[in-house]
This record gives C-alpha cells, sequence and structure tokens, in this order.
C-alpha cells in the first residue's frame, strides 16, 4: 500500500508540475507575441517618414522602447528561473537576440583557466596542446576620478643662491580644480545626456566627493568661455556656405523678477552637403533668442547669400524679398519649402478621418521620397538631371491633381486647408527639383535639433537668456563634432586643453572638427 501511495503522490505531484509548466510556457508564448508586436509598431514608426511631429514621434518610440525593455527583462527573467527546474526548454523559448561580435578597438583583458595540472583518468602530469576556446565578455569598469598632482620643485643656485621653479601649469580654470577631461564629461553630461547639474552633483558624491551645484555651474561658464570664439568661427563657416537648413524650438527660460517661465527659442542654421558628395565638412551653429520675431533669422543670416531649407515661418519667407548686390535683382536669399511639412499635414488629416484623397496624395508624395532614396550621396548635377526627368513630371501631376481636388472642397475643412499649405508654396516645394544641391525636405535640421528636445525635459528651463546664449555656443561645438564623427567628450577635452595651454587665436581653425586629427582624440580618450 506504502508503494502504492507513493505512486500516486508522484504522480500528482508531476501532473501538478506539468500543469504549472503549461502554465508558464503559455505566458511566455504570450509574452513573445507581445513583445513582437511591439517590435513590429517600433519598426514602423522609425520607418514613418510622416506623422505627427517630430516630437511625438521620439515620445512614442521612446514609450515603445520602455514597455519593450520591461517584457524582455520579464521573459529572461521567466526563461532563467525555467532553466532551473526543466533544462529542455524549446529553443523556441529561449531565443535570444542576435550576437554581434564586440567591437574591435575596445582594449581586451585576458583571463586564462588554465586545467588541472594531474589527468584525473590516469594521473598522468605531461600533456599536449590541442588547442584552446574563447569567449569574449564585455565588461563595464566604473567611472574613475583620479587626482593628479603637479609638484613643482624650487631650486636654489649654491653659486649664486638664485632660486629657480618651473612655471605653474595652464589650467582651464585659474586655481581651479577641474582637469580639462572632468570639464569636458560635466559639459557633455548636461548637454548632450540630459544631466542636470545638481543630479551630476548627486553622482559624484556617491564617489566620496564633494562638489556642490554652484561649483559645476561655474565650470560649464568658464567652459562655454573657452568656446566661445570656436564657436563663431564655425558660424562663419556655416554662414559661408551656399546652402543650409534651418529650424527653431521653444526652451523655458526663467523670467527675471516674478520667478515664472517665459518661451525662448534656440535656432540651428545646419551645413551637411554628405547627400550631394560636397566639399564641406557637415557643421552645426546654435543661436539662441528671447523671443521668434522674424528679425531674429535676419539678423543671425545678414551675412548669408544662398538657399535657406526651412518651414513655412513667415520670418524665412520675408528674407527672400531682399535684393541680392547692388545691378542685381536676383534675391539675397532663397527659400525652398519642407516636403516633410506639407506631407505631415495630410497625414494628419488621413489618420483623423481616413480620407482617401489624403491618402492618394501621399502615395503621390511618396514617390517623390523613392526617388530621393535612390540619389543620395550622387554628385549635385546627377541629382538634377535625375530629378528632372523623373520628379518634375510627378510634381506637375500632382499640383494638377490637389488643384483640381481643392476646388471640390469647403474652404473650412481640414484637408482643405492641408491642400493649400502646400498649394500656397509650389514653387518653394518644387525647388529642389532645380537644385541637386538641395534636399526634398528640412529633416537634417530636425534631427539636429532633437537633443535639445529631449534634454529640456530635464533641465525644465533655462536661468536666463545668458543661459540660453551659453547653451547654443556649447551646442554648437558639440553638435559639430558628432556630425563628423568625433567622440564629442575627447574632442572637447582635448580643445579645453589646448586652449588653456595658449593655443594660437590665429591658428584657431586647426580646432575645427573637420581639421581634427582623429588619432590624437583616440589617444585622449
Amino acid at each position: 500500500m506504502d508503494a502504492l501511495e507513493d505512486i500516486a503522490t508522484l504522480r500528482a505531484a508531476l501532473a501538478e508540475r506539468e500543469a504549472e509548466l503549461a502554465i508558464a510556457r503559455a505566458e511566455l508564448t504570450g509574452a513573445l507575441l507581445l513583445i513582437a508586436q511591439y517590435k513590429a509598431q517600433l519598426y514602423k514608426l522609425r520607418r514613418m517618414q510622416f506623422g505627427r511631429s517630430s516630437e511625438a514621434l521620439d515620445e512614442q518610440i521612446h514609450q515603445l522602447e520602455l514597455k519593450l525593455e520591461d517584457l524582455e527583462e520579464n521573459e529572461a527573467a521567466r526563461v532563467a528561473a525555467a532553466r532551473r527546474v526543466k533544462a529542455d526548454q524549446p529553443d523556441r523559448e529561449r531565443r535570444q537576440p542576435v550576437r554581434r561580435p564586440l567591437p574591435d578597438h575596445l582594449p581586451r583583458e585576458e583571463i586564462i583557466h588554465a586545467p588541472q595540472e594531474i589527468c584525473p583518468a590516469c594521473g598522468g602530469t605531461h600533456f599536449s596542446k590541442l588547442g584552446e576556446d574563447t569567449s569574449e565578455v564585455l565588461e563595464k569598469i566604473p567611472a574613475r576620478v583620479k587626482v593628479i598632482r603637479h609638484i613643482r620643485p624650487k631650486l636654489s643656485c649654491r653659486a649664486c643662491e638664485t632660486i629657480i621653479q618651473a612655471p605653474a601649469p595652464e589650467l582651464p580654470i585659474e586655481k581651479g580644480r577641474p582637469g580639462a577631461g572632468l570639464l569636458a564629461n560635466v559639459v557633455v553630461s548636461k548637454y548632450l545626456d540630459g544631466l542636470p547639474l545638481y543630479r551630476q552633483s548627486a553622482i559624484l558624491a556617491r564617489e566620496g566627493i564633494e562638489i556642490e551645484r554652484a561649483t559645476l555651474a561655474d565650470w560649464i561658464g568658464h567652459a562655454a568661455w573657452w568656446l566661445a570664439p570656436l564657436a563663431q568661427l564655425i558660424g562663419a563657416y556655416v554662414v559661408a556656405a551656399p546652402v543650409i537648413h534651418t529650424d527653431d524650438t521653444p526652451i523655458k527660460v526663467l523670467a527675471p523678477g516674478n520667478g515664472k517661465t517665459r518661451i525662448g527659442r534656440v535656432w540651428i542654421y545646419l551645413v551637411d552637403e554628405r547627400p550631394w558628395a560636397g566639399a564641406r565638412a557637415p557643421a552645426a551653429y546654435y543661436r539662441y533668442s528671447p523671443d521668434r520675431k522674424g528679425e531674429r533669422p535676419r539678423d543671425h543670416l545678414a551675412n548669408f547669400h544662398g538657399v535657406i531649407q526651412a518651414d513655412a515661418f513667415s520670418g524665412y519667407e520675408a528674407l527672400t524679398r531682399q535684393v541680392g548686390p547692388p545691378g542685381t535683382n536676383a534675391p539675397r536669399i532663397m527659400h525652398a519649402a519642407c516636403w516633410a511639412h506639407a506631407r505631415r499635414k495630410l497625414f494628419d488629416e488621413f489618420e483623423r478621418t481616413k480620407s482617401p484623397i489624403a491618402e492618394e496624395a501621399l502615395r503621390r508624395i511618396q514617390t517623390l521620397y523613392a526617388i530621393e532614396a535612390d540619389i543620395t550621396g550622387k554628385t549635385a548635377d546627377e541629382r538634377q538631371k535625375i530629378r528632372r526627368e523623373h520628379a518634375l513630371p510627378i510634381l506637375a501631376e500632382l499640383k494638377s491633381w490637389m488643384t483640381e481636388q481643392r476646388r471640390r472642397l469647403s474652404s473650412k475643412t481640414g484637408l482643405a486647408k492641408s491642400l493649400q499649405y502646400a498649394l500656397t508654396r509650389w514653387d518653394a516645394l518644387c525647388l529642389y527639383a532645380e537644385d541637386g544641391r538641395l534636399g526634398i525636405d528640412n529633416n537634417p535640421a530636425e534631427r539636429s535639433m532633437r537633443m535639445i528636445a529631449i534634454t529640456r525635459k530635464n533641465f525644465l528651463f533655462l536661468g536666463s537668456d545668458a543661459g540660453g546664449e551659453r547653451a547654443a555656443v556649447i551646442y554648437t561645438v558639440l553638435q559639430s563634432a558628432k556630425l563628423n564623427g568625433l567622440d564629442p567628450e575627447a574632442y572637447l577635452a582635448n580643445v579645453i586643453d589646448r586652449m588653456a595651454k595658449g593655443h594660437p587665436i590665429n591658428r584657431l581653425s586647426e580646432l575645427l572638427p573637420w581639421n581634427w586629427n582623429k588619432a590624437e582624440i583616440t589617444l585622449a580618450a
């Protein structure tokens, strides 16, 4: 009887375990399906070339990534627990992400795990090597803050008792404690990574280093002072280009006296000739203003002659009414409008009403973007030739079709307004098709504005207009470094160090990102 009872107990336990396992498999399958669904949504959002504002799109992507992180962490925990209970889980349930090789540039540390020196089978002690198995593990060494002691011995001449001593080293902040590397880290952490100074102070405190927020703010001010001439030089370089992208974004600024905030603006003027194989290196020039008056871009672009790619802000359109040098009738500045803005309005209307007219307009505009995908990287002449052959006929048909649809619609409808937006700016929207140097939209400038849109959520607000101007200087240098493929923190540390050590002002151009020795940046990092 005891044996029969034991068998029954074991069978009941086995049935219970199989039921638990079935439930776990069902939960895991559901999690995998949900992860696949979220990944599909994320892929669609990232590929989406039109839609709501770019900031809204970024927010959706951010939220989906957070959901995916949570689900994938849950899946990993379930798999780890399941392996302890039953090692023969189906491969489908233990699927791992594709493993890419670790980058070659990372330093390697080798740990040799030697086997025992005595053969467990026969007790022998002589072995011949057959080969070896190697596995690489990516490890993170916590950031280290170190103290560098500058020692200057004093020497006295035995003959004449003259005292000699090496001069004090040039430091970024006179009588200050931060080295160029720490200064660059604080700047990049705030302006690129969105870490406010009070959080950085708390992070340093965890390492036993007490540095007040006010001290970090003083460091930022000194860094901006060093970088101001370099930012000005980048600005002159950008304004001298024949084609620039421009955009602006709001940012809160603390109003003096009442403790409330008002809205300032950060503007960007961007050169990026890579899509048409131009000779100029990419660069970004940021400016701050306390408002969005049309006089702001007029002042920023006072020395510019060429084409701006921008949205439909009236301040940009007013610039095109200024004529060029005396004796010419051509405008000093031409405005190429942005198809992404025109398309976004139609997409919003389609999302809201599912209008077949809006859907057809989007389909036709997409054919223009398909042409652009094929000619990116070709020379300006090649791009112009292909656009005249393929894009101009599509644009002509699109205008006729839009005009006909617009006549049938009431002016009060959202669809009519979306169509009218494009028709009113038709010449500016089509300007790109006649010039291979131009892009179909202003997305390069919008992409360079996203870091401000992200980090301003952590800033809450700028402290003053002077803080806005300081931020513009720092954004100019950091973003230009990124556009040229440099590590912005290493680049910034080396620039500040060189300038502090008396780099000649007449050779300031050597410090521009596109003139920088990348090997030296690697060593500095």
